[in-house]
């Protein structure tokens, strides 16, 4: 009883919290953009052809790059997915709030997001595919109850995906607070006991899970972003958050798009992706709307090396150190292309930083919504990056990015990481490599060994300029103390912030 009060009156905070925006953020734009966001995966910085894959053909997102600007320095707020998430979505830091493990939710019932301030401003909005922010305020959900605290409580109007990441149980679809297929007879828990693995088993559900092939997965998530694309209009502005599964392990393409690339499985499910996203952009151009809408493709981290493709040479973060997980560059710098006809400049490519922590504001820019104080606190609008991105210059000067074990401060383009390693998983290495070998990988940086062992002489602390040193091979924390210790104390104050402090 006492959760079900919890789930009421949040609940209750969130919709009073809707209608109260709606009533102060109306949109002052004559004719507001529609705005498709789409977000994969663990996709890596060059995984796509139109930022150097040779072994992987992307010729839907590479024409959405041709239509448009495409990004060569757009970062996640970390290098692993419920961070990066909520940052996207809340326009925050995600270590500004406390993540519970398990699957209770991560926002606050009063915080504002951004499908809200969308909704606020007169928009549709729907969300497909990947949620992994959790629901409700229990650690332990009952996935046998309507879920409550979910993405129709945050502003979505409907909601059709995975609570979790494809590999994370339960394995099953949701549509708005329901599993689909879930039976009474047959419950869904999640056993964590020993021996089932780091996300746990799935017991029960057998037809919910059924209902949920896994190499399907982008291709139904396709077809519903198609169905419900058929019924938008002019008369209403539309926002959908599409967060696709792929290319995440495991690595699982359809059987169609299998033996089809030159970097193996993994090459497989990108040019799956790549498909996927080509018929929601073919469905968009159905409605007429397209030329009024913006679309943004992007990902939620980068990759992690995969073995079949680096037989073939394909280096799914090309030259940058490190990959998912980690706070080095190869761990959130991601592909970033964003087209909006008449516009965005197409055949443009921007240089100058950006963070997903700002998307938010962005978006809600572009709408011509008023956001209400407080919210995106750390984020603010980069329209002009979308509207001139090779003219106009870097509003955002420094952003924190996060790895698994550290975060870390750009400024310019300077990165302090106030730990030895990669912040992450890939140096210094275990007994049994998350991924690869660091060896392997053919990760070369001053500190640390080729089997990914840190130096007895390497520094405490860590700073790079990537303008000379892009790779981050060359650790430049002794050689430039004063530079250190101002990053340093930057650093110190923003982590030490409660809120935005910029």
């Amino acid at each position: 009883m006492m959760n079900f009060l919890r789930y009421a009156i949040a609940t209750l905070t969130t919709t009073t919290l809707v209608h109260f925006l709606q009533a102060e953020a109306k949109s002052n734009v004559a004719s507001p953009p529609n705005v498709i966001l789409m977000v994969a995966d663990d996709l890596g910085y060059a995984d796509l052809s139109c930022y150097g894959a040779k072994a992987i053909a992307t010729p839907r997102l590479d024409r959405l790059a041709e239509q448009g600007a495409r990004f060569t320095d757009a970062h996640s707020f970390s290098g692993i997915c419920m961070p990066s998430r909520y940052s996207i979505l809340s326009g925050r830091y995600a270590f500004r709030t406390r993540m519970v493990r398990g699957y209770a939710g991560h926002f606050e019932p009063s915080q504002v997001l951004l499908p809200m301030v969308m909704k606020s401003a007169g928009y549709r909005t729907a969300m497909i595919g990947k949620w992994h922010n959790g629901f409700g305020t229990n650690p332990d959900v009952d996935w046998n109850a309507p879920l409550m605290l979910g993405p129709v409580d945050f502003g979505f109007e409907s909601f059709f995906g995975t609570p979790r990441t494809h590999s994370e149980p339960p394995l099953v679809l949701m549509r708005d607070r329901t599993i689909l297929g879930l039976e009474q007879h047959d419950p869904i828990s999640v056993d964590h006991s020993p021996g089932t693995g780091a996300h746990g088993k799935q017991i029960g559900g057998a037809k919910a899970m059924a209902m949920r092939p896994d190499e399907k997965l982008d291709l139904m998530q396709a077809e519903e972003a198609e169905q419900w694309l058929k019924k938008q209009t002019a008369k209403e502005p539309f926002f959908l958050y599409l967060a696709w599964q792929a290319p995440h392990n495991p690595i699982n393409p359809a059987p169609e798009f299998q033996k089809k690339s030159k970097a193996g499985r993994y090459g497989d499910y990108i040019q799956q992706l790549d498909h996927c996203v080509g018929r929601v952009l073919d469905a968009l151009e159905k409605t007429g709307l397209a030329e009024n809408t913006i679309v943004v493709f992007t990902s939620d981290n980068a990759g992690r090396y995969e073995s079949g493709a680096m037989r073939v040479g394909h280096r799914t973060n090309g030259a940058l150190l490190g990959q998912k997980t980690d706070v080095w560059e190869g761990g959130h710098r991601v592909p970033f292309l964003v087209r909006w006809p008449g516009h965005v400049p197409a055949k443009s490519v921007r240089g100058a930083y950006f963070h997903h922590v700002d998307l938010m504001a962005t978006f809600a820019d572009s709408a011509g919504a008023k956001m209400p104080e407080g919210a995106s606190p750390d984020g603010s609008s980069e329209l002009a990056a979308f509207l001139d991105p090779e003219k106009s210059p870097a509003k955002r000067v420094e952003g924190i990015h996060h790895g698994t074990s550290s975060l870390a401060l750009r400024q310019g383009t300077w990165i302090y990481v106030p730990k030895q390693g990669s912040g992450g998983k890939s140096a210094p290495q275990g007994e049994k490599p998350w991924s690869m070998s660091y060896r392997d990988m053919k990760f070369l940086n001053s500190d640390v060994d080729e089997m990914g062992k840190i130096k007895t002489t390497a520094a405490k602390e860590q700073l790079y300029d990537l303008k000379m040193d892009l790779p981050q091979s060359n650790n430049l924390a002794a050689k430039e103390p004063e530079r250190l210790e101002k990053m340093r104390k930057r650093f110190e104050e923003i982590t030490a912030s409660p809120s935005k402090a910029r």
